[in-house]
């Protein structure tokens, strides 16, 4: 088993060997599941263009429209 100890601001130093299970690196993002009593750290996916729920809205979209609204 492998640990890590929390400091007095809830911070804890990623292991080595559990940084290279999960490819992870330096600003990385990382994702938390809580199961019961347990969680499951893993490398947070990236999120896709088709999440962005705004990305399907392009009324506004023009370059003249950018222009007119890039100072709000």
């Amino acid at each position: 088993m492998i640990t890590s100890k929390l400091t007095s601001k809830a911070q804890t130093t990623i292991p080595q060997p559990i940084r290279a299970a999960l490819n992870i690196a330096e600003g990385d993002e990382l994702a938390y599941e809580i199961r019961g009593a347990e969680v499951i750290l893993t490398r947070a996916r990236p999120v896709a263009e088709t999440d962005n729920p705004f990305q399907t809205f392009n009324e506004w979209g023009s370059e003249a429209d950018r222009k007119a609204y890039e100072n709000l």
